[in-house]
């Protein structure tokens, strides 16, 4: 597949900015052309961060056990420890 580069002068680029950057980051080749120079704008991959594990700690034993249930009342959702009667 083809691609056209994009070529802008300054002033353009200036006015149309977001269009020059999302065109660069969609990887198509863009060039920014001032007094006959000519400038490749090129988008820059970032570095991957590495996410931390995730970790749950449970503070109800009813929780642990899954013995427990929602119950609906006037104030909203309340938390219910032992719906089959093993929980606290």
């Amino acid at each position: 597949m083809y691609m056209q580069m994009k070529r802008y002068s300054v002033s353009e680029a200036r006015i149309r900015m977001a269009e020059v950057l999302d065109r660069a980051e969609r990887g198509e080749p863009v060039t920014i052309e001032r007094r006959g120079r000519r400038f490749k704008v090129v988008a820059a991959k970032a570095p991957r961060q590495k996410r931390p594990p995730v970790t749950i700690k449970i503070l109800d034993p009813a929780v642990e056990a899954g013995d427990w249930t929602w119950k609906w009342g006037p104030e909203g959702f309340t938390f219910v420890p032992g719906k089959t009667g093993k929980g606290r």
